[in-house]
């Protein structure tokens, strides 16, 4: 829930109008259930900083370098927190379908049964109304601790949407797949999959059928080009949670693949769900699937080069304008802390941006 309501609060900055459904007791009221306490302020009128009022709530996500400077460490309170209360009855369908997008995440269903049977309800198949429906696998161990179904469950919902991301290094954990074209492999259900590599970067796969997502893709757009081991074939991987071979990925599958930027990190807390922020505010705006990936990266690094969990985004103008640069000048780009707060491309040229983030 933390993480969802992290990638709303970065997606209205890039001038996409975003609903947050908030049930009375919902986290995004309380600020217990997944808000990291004293970093939420100011994110919105339902957003207060408040710690956990939960006597038995628990950190479930401690900075991922461990450290304890105030700087960068960030806790999110989950157990037994208002979010883990969900369920159908709670948030009705209808409303959820409401917008063009509904983004869920992996943390979510790890919450509780009810919040589960919620998040199966809202990605059921072939029901008119349906939004696109945004999945962000979020595989976090600790959450899954007392049950084995974590994994499989994970890839059961992935596979009932339309756009999933995943990191790398958590489809090794959840489900032993190695590489991006493994993990497709094993998930070749949904029309367009992000697979995050962290420093070097991010790959698209996308569908191409003339619908969903890939058809804003621009002619001519540059691509890396890549097969599954699968199409090479390869011994094929398991299926996620079955222990079983998938059926091999679809050969009309066109690859983008968009390096990450260099970025001075002051905390790597929310980076991933900047990331999908970044990459949807694209597709609400039917950007090209490169210029998707691009400000996935530029909103990773406003996270990236900031305390908390919740940088200052870039100016709509200013990560058009970095997004549009050549390879090359993709390539030099180097952004630290306090990049977000540059003038916007009119009122300066791109080379003082460079020389000043250098």
């Amino acid at each position: 829930m933390g993480s969802r309501a992290a990638v709303r609060g970065r997606v209205p900055d890039a001038a996409v109008v975003v609903r947050a459904d908030a049930a009375p007791g919902d986290p995004a009221q309380d600020g217990s259930g997944g808000a990291p306490a004293g970093s939420r302020a100011g994110a919105g009128p339902d957003a207060p900083a408040t710690a956990s009022p939960h006597a038995d709530a628990e950190p479930a996500d401690p900075a991922p370098d461990g450290s304890a400077a105030g700087l960068a460490e960030v806790a999110y309170y989950r157990a037994g927190s208002a979010a883990s209360a969900m369920s159908p009855e709670l948030v009705p369908r209808a409303a959820a379908w409401a917008g063009r997008v509904l983004h869920l995440t992996g943390i979510t269903p790890a919450l509780s049964a009810g919040c589960l049977a919620l998040v199966r309800e809202l990605t059921a198949p072939s029901l008119p109304g349906r939004p696109l429906l945004s999945f962000d696998v979020n595989y976090r161990v600790g959450l899954w601790r007392d049950t084995a179904e974590g994994p499989a469950v994970l890839a059961e919902l992935a596979r009932r949407c339309d756009l999933v991301f995943v990191g790398e290094d958590e489809a090794e954990a959840a489900w032993g797949l190695h590489g991006p074209s493994a993990i497709r492999a094993a998930l070749p259900e949904p029309d367009v999959l992000v697979v995050k590599r962290g420093a070097a970067g991010a790959v698209a796969y996308v569908r191409e059928r003339g619908a969903g997502p890939a058809a804003a893709d621009a002619p001519g757009e540059p691509v890396s080009e890549e097969r599954t081991s699968a199409e090479r074939g390869g011994p094929a991987p398991r299926t996620p949670g079955t222990g079983r071979s998938p059926a091999p990925a679809a050969p009309t599958d066109r690859v983008v693949s968009v390096p990450a930027l260099r970025v001075d990190v002051v905390a790597p807390v929310g980076a991933g769900d900047a990331f999908a922020a970044g990459f949807l505010s694209g597709v609400l705006r039917g950007l090209d699937v490169r210029a998707r990936l691009r400000h996935g990266h530029l909103m990773a690094a406003a996270a990236l080069t900031a305390a908390g969990d919740l940088g200052v985004p870039p100016r709509r103008a200013d990560a058009d304008r970095l997004a549009a640069l050549d390879d090359a000048a993709w390539g030099r780009l180097r952004l630290g802390p306090g990049w977000t707060d540059r003038p916007p491309a009119a009122e300066a040229p791109y080379a003082e941006v460079e020389d000043r983030t250098a």
